[in-house]
């Protein structure tokens, strides 16, 4: 008998752009990651270079339109995985107490590992 069960689809959205530099770029990004969680696929996120500040509640500027880092939080609680690029961090001088605890942090053999097991990867 074959075997109907068939795994979801698997994204990877790589994040490099600053979160709050005037632009949508993290914020449609994030939409596009929140979309895919429901639609059934499996979502892992990446954040890399400036897109580490996202995984940074404080970074939030005042006055800013949406709350980029409570969507990131609210995608990792239904089920999107978060990896921070260790390099990015201590390149941006950011303390691993100073990032959400549900991102992981990560370096280049776990990106490439990512991009492998990936039906779909996106950079934003």
């Amino acid at each position: 008998m074959a075997d109907t069960t068939s795994a979801a689809m698997s994204l990877l959205l790589v994040i490099n752009h600053p979160p709050h530099d005037g632009t949508d770029v993290a914020w449609n990004a994030l939409r596009l990651a929140a979309t895919a969680l429901e639609d059934g696929l499996d979502v892992r996120i990446f954040l890399m270079n400036d897109g580490v500040d996202l995984a940074r509640p404080e970074s939030q500027p005042a006055g800013a339109e949406f709350d980029l880092s409570r969507m990131l939080g609210d995608l990792m609680d239904k089920g999107a995985v978060v990896r921070l690029c260790q390099t990015c961090l201590e390149r941006c001088g950011i303390g691993r107490g100073q990032v959400m605890p549900q991102a992981e942090v990560a370096g280049m053999k776990d990106l490439l590992d990512w991009i492998k097991g990936s039906d779909k990867v996106l950079t934003f």
